[in-house]
């Protein structure tokens, strides 16, 4: 079992090598479906019959084609212009993400998960005033620690996989939440 691991291991490791975007796309696209099913599954105790899965490929695109490249650039560009080493880099890659990253990149999927849905711009606007500050809030009760860790222990080419993979608990709260009109 441990040499399987390993294997894995290794041959995620060459992945990130030759294609760092697109693999970090197929792990946010994979995550963020995930955190789709639990929220269906484990919250919103559906059947199996009653599963959407429509709404699950909605999230896996919006992870492949959005999150993922988008978090891995984000990640390149705060290593680039602010460091990698350091507390004083560390808190100030924290503070430009949850500062100018999070708060846009929560109102661009919102919108994208809206759009995806079907929504129209007054029903994009109602969805927005009514969760986008909550969930900000909501952000910033676990994010920046996530982020402190990230930064100051975490390799950048393993930001993206830490990242999302506390994202598939994230995932499933934003799942839950913009299809709460939906479903109650």
């Amino acid at each position: 079992m441990y040499f399987k691991m390993r294997n894995i291991f290794k041959f995620y490791q060459s992945l990130l090598i030759k294609y760092p975007v697109r693999t970090q796309a197929a792990q946010a696209g994979i995550l963020m479906g995930l955190g789709d099913q639990l929220a269906q599954n484990l919250i919103e105790r559906r059947k199996f019959k009653d599963l959407d899965f429509i709404r699950t490929s909605h999230f896996a695109v919006i992870g492949f084609f959005m999150a993922g490249p988008a978090t891995r650039t984000w990640y390149g560009i705060l290593d680039k212009y602010i460091g990698s080493k350091g507390g004083t880099v560390v808190i100030k890659k924290v503070l430009c993400d949850q500062l100018l990253f999070a708060p846009t990149f929560l109102c661009v999927l919102l919108v994208s998960i809206g759009f995806l849905q079907g929504n129209d711009i007054d029903s994009l606007k109602h969805k927005l005033k009514s969760s986008y500050f909550q969930i900000l809030m909501n952000n910033y009760k676990i994010w920046p620690m996530v982020q402190l860790i990230n930064f100051y222990f975490i390799p950048l080419q393993y930001q993206v996989l830490l990242v999302q993979s506390v994202a598939l608990l994230w995932n499933t709260y934003i799942s839950y939440i913009t299809n709460l009109e939906k479903n109650g």
